[in-house]
């Protein structure tokens, strides 16, 4: 009781005295239009060994890639690195999600009837068949292009990371149903916990085979 009444008398001596009493936190949601975009992360340039490097193709699909010109806006570059690493003889593994079939792959970036597919929502390490054919194939380094940003190339972009592959992002190489979706993508993989920095952020054009 005698806690209760010397807290009320502090309230009341705080009114008269004018003084401002804390006010409540606020939530993302308070904040959400004054959020400025932190600055671009530099990109950087990649030489890459093909013999232990592998492209990874997500869901480049006539159901999600199709309907999204940001995705379809992707795909010359995309078909330019796909070809330039079939050029040098780099492992190339496409990924589904539940429901399509590889038939469904865009034309511009078809698989030839030998490349790896697998199939699982989000992160495609969750087939266990990704893990095990790049640690068949020797592969030290994974290159993610696809769709979605926030989907695919996010989930297995982080999973490759904990599984101790260099893993790097063409940002060009990535689609989500808008700008906002990508420019999160990107700051999540410049500012995660562990893995913030970590990853590298470059553009197909940027991208060499030895």
């Amino acid at each position: 009781m005698l806690r209760i009444c010397f807290l009320s008398s502090l309230i009341v001596l705080a009114v008269l005295l004018g003084v401002a009493l804390p006010a409540s936190a606020q939530t993302i949601i308070d904040d959400w239009a004054s959020i400025k975009a932190p600055p671009a992360p530099a990109l950087t340039e990649v030489t890459a060994d093909p013999k232990t490097t592998a492209l990874l193709m997500l869901d480049f699909l006539k159901q999600n890639c199709a309907p999204n010109p940001r995705c379809i806006a992707t795909l010359p570059k995309s078909a330019k690195l796909l070809a330039a690493a079939r050029a040098k003889g780099v492992t190339v593994i496409y990924s589904l999600f539940p429901g399509p079939t590889i038939a469904d792959t865009l034309p511009e970036v078809a698989p030839k009837g030998t490349e790896p597919v697998v199939t699982a929502f989000f992160n495609k390490f969750a087939d266990p068949n990704l893990d095990k054919t790049l640690k068949d194939k020797g592969i030290k380094t994974v290159i993610l292009i696809g769709s979605a940003a926030n989907g695919a190339v996010l989930g297995t972009g982080t999973e490759a990371f904990f599984h101790h592959y260099e893993t790097v992002i063409p940002v060009d190489g990535m689609s989500g149903k808008d700008a906002y979706v990508e420019q999160s993508v990107v700051y999540n993989f410049i500012s995660a916990p562990v893995m913030g920095g970590k990853v590298v952020l470059t553009k197909i054009d940027m991208i060499k085979f030895q």
